[in-house]
């Protein structure tokens, strides 16, 4: 990816095109790390429900694996679900800090291109 720091305007037409290139890309990178985020705290509600659900079942647990369903108890699963929490919600805080840069980076450089083309005057 081209980074560039504009401590001046831009006057070059390739600088410009570069500048563009590089504000879609983040764009684009902006959108995929906010569709995984949201696919992460989907995933994250959902474990929360489970979790409910396991402390007032009291029947056959079960947990699949690949293909499988199989059968476990409750407090392995217990254990299961509380690690798979951690790791999505450490994941979940990661994207959210990486969409907080990404999204500074993206409203710098508009800041730049719009002084560039004069919209930002």
């Amino acid at each position: 990816m081209l980074v560039i720091f504009m401590a001046e305007p831009i006057r070059d037409p390739k600088q410009m095109q570069a500048a563009i290139d590089e504000y879609q890309g983040i764009q684009r990178q902006m959108q995929l790390v906010m569709m995984q985020r949201q696919q992460m705290e989907v995933q994250l509600e959902e474990m929360k429900n489970a979790q409910e659900e396991l402390k007032t079942s009291s029947g056959g647990i079960y947990q699949l694996i690949g293909n499988l369903m199989i059968e476990t108890n409750k407090e392995a699963a217990k254990k299961d679900l509380a690690e798979k929490i951690e790791t999505v919600t450490v994941r979940t805080a990661s994207l959210a800090k990486q969409e907080d840069k990404t999204r500074a980076r993206l409203l710098d450089l508009r800041r730049e291109l719009e002084k560039a083309s004069g919209k930002g005057e």
